[in-house]
């Protein structure tokens, strides 16, 4: 319990600093967790990073839920996923019940600063992953192809289809001597203690999120419950959607708008809000779900759809990560993980030019701002708290 209790206020403080979007979370748990805490190593994160990918869902919020789960158990991923997600869940919910007045110039000026420290982060965990995982001509090569890949696409189903592909060419290219060689640091991402009862616990998730896929649906249709309809649409959006954070934004929209729950200015004024939010983009489900239901069942509505929303990813967490170490061992898979660990760094870079660089760097001051905060992270002169 002391150990869920740390994770908890670590991700509590993450979940009040990290501005920037999905992908600023994921430079900011690199510093927290690997460089600052070793709780990982950099293999290990990469790899969890690679599989969070792969999973639909928000992948920022995954890899936190992965990393409680290492650090904690089962309890730990709680811990993790709601110290991130509190934060930005109850300023949501304060804003559809207020609806504050547009943002005042000294707000602005804050939240822009925040994001061009983002940009700064995510540039220090580009470098340093590059430098990890991209050491010969062969994985530079295909970091670089997947950053033009995805550069040109920018989708979530453009990631996928890059770390896939990134696999398969990786098997052709690498031998498994050579594998060896390349995959350095530690071969194996422990969790809990006893692998048959992990791997039970596993399949019963595995089991409950195809039911409720399958299920959900039909019982919504069978009833006029707009809670249960609610609760319906938002367990699919986070379980269909790849590459998380914008990519949800249709099928959100569509669940609120096509039922007539809300107008479209009231969706795109709490969709602006979130922007601005520190910690994870999903939480724009809690201002939906009270909108929807409206008081005094707002609350309700939030809670409702804050859980749906998120709760495939612990499904799929819970169901694939005690499988990971016996997968990891094959052959293939490992020379398969060389191009995944390089295609995480392209995807990385790609999403650091846009939206990172894009929403944040809009003058030359903008830039010489960024490079001051890229130098204080490299010199350890920015504090802790901020890092």
């Amino acid at each position: 319990m002391k150990k869920a209790l740390n994770v908890f206020f670590i991700f509590l403080k993450l979940g009040l600093t990290s501005f920037g979007g999905p992908v600023a979370h994921l430079g900011y748990f690199h510093r927290e967790f690997v460089a600052k805490r070793k709780w990982l190593e950099e293999d290990s994160f990469v790899e969890l990073l690679a599989l969070c990918q792969f999973l639909p869902g928000p992948a920022s919020s995954q890899l936190g839920m992965a990393i409680g789960y290492q650090r904690a158990g089962v309890i730990g991923s709680f811990a993790a996923w709601f110290g991130f997600t509190l934060p930005s869940a109850l300023l949501m919910l304060g804003f559809a019940y207020w609806m504050p007045a547009p943002t005042s110039p000294t707000q602005a000026f804050v939240i822009h600063g925040l994001k061009i420290l983002a940009v700064a982060i995510v540039l220090d965990a580009v470098l340093s992953l590059g430098l990890k995982f991209c050491r010969t001509f062969k994985t530079l090569g295909i970091a670089i192809i997947s950053l033009l890949i995805n550069l040109a696409l920018n989708s979530g189903l453009a990631q996928i289809a890059t770390l896939a592909l990134a696999g398969c060419v990786s098997i052709l290219l690498f031998q498994q001597n050579e594998a060896m060689n390349l995959l350095v640091g530690p071969q194996k991402v422990s969790f809990e203690r006893n692998p048959k009862s992990q791997k039970r616990f596993a399949i019963v998730n595995l089991i409950f999120f195809t039911i409720a896929l399958i299920g959900l649906p039909a019982l919504a249709s069978a009833t006029d419950s707009t809670a249960l309809k609610l609760f319906n649409g938002f367990f699919r959006a986070g379980a269909l959607v790849f590459g998380g954070g914008h990519v949800v934004l249709p099928l959100l929209k569509a669940e609120v708008l096509n039922h007539g729950l809300m107008t479209q200015e009231t969706f795109m004024a709490g969709y602006g809000a979130a922007q601005a939010m520190p910690g994870p983009l999903f939480s724009f489900a809690t201002y939906l779900g009270a909108v929807s239901l409206r008081s005094p069942s707002g609350i309700i509505g939030a809670g409702l759809s804050t859980i749906a929303i998120f709760l495939p990813s612990f499904f799929l967490i819970f169901g694939v990560l005690p499988f990971w170490n016996q997968l990891r061992s094959l052959p293939k898979l490992r020379s398969a993980l060389i191009g995944l660990n390089a295609a995480v760094v392209g995807l990385l870079a790609a999403a650091f030019v846009n939206p990172v660089w894009a929403s944040a760097i809009n003058s030359y001051e903008d830039l010489i701002v960024a490079v001051l905060c890229l130098a204080c992270l490299k010199s350890r002169l920015v504090s802790s708290f901020l890092a």
